[in-house]
């Protein structure tokens, strides 16, 4: 009986931090992501990969009328964090609507990750109508921390392909 009542009792505080931690975070601006990130002791990206990532960007925000702002680890590397600006309403409804399961693929390991879905909050993202310039977010699980810092993964809502995307 006991042990029944701490697990309850930790799904509770689980709920709660997630929850909180997510409404905080829609009041605190976020510094914009890079795609790329700044360490001149990387060596220097050709050409033609950073075309490709420009074109990239420009087709996402064509077709699907985001702009993506970025993918990072939260929560202690144990969960990842896509979010997106609407440009778009109506081509950019797939992404807010709740039929779609999104998830989220790691291109070293091959592991597909999921949207977690909390008993009494429901799926971790964002699903109400879309409103243009403002900034949504969906939050995936990293099971034993999978993925890593500076990954590269791609995002997935139905027909929605976010592809190439850099974990920061």
């Amino acid at each position: 009986m006991m042990l029944m009542r701490s697990k309850i009792l930790v799904r509770t505080v689980l709920a709660g931090f997630l929850a909180g931690s997510a409404i905080c975070r829609l009041a605190i601006p976020l510094p914009a992501f890079a795609e790329q990130p700044d360490d001149k002791s990387q060596p220097n990206v050709s050409a033609s990969v950073s075309s490709w990532h420009t074109f990239h960007s420009a087709y996402i925000k064509r077709k699907w009328g985001v702009d993506v702002v970025g993918v990072r680890l939260v929560a202690s590397d144990s969960m990842l964090e896509f979010r997106y600006k609407v440009l778009d309403v109506k081509k950019a409804e797939a992404l807010n609507n709740k039929r779609w399961n999104p998830y989220l693929l790691d291109q070293a390991s091959g592991a597909k990750l999921a949207v977690p879905t909390m008993e009494k909050i429901g799926q971790l993202r964002q699903t109400p109508p879309a409103v243009e310039g403002h900034i949504y977010w969906m939050v995936f699980a990293n099971p034993g921390r999978m993925v890593k810092r500076g990954n590269r993964v791609n995002v997935v809502v139905g027909d929605v392909h976010a592809d190439d995307l850099t974990v920061q």
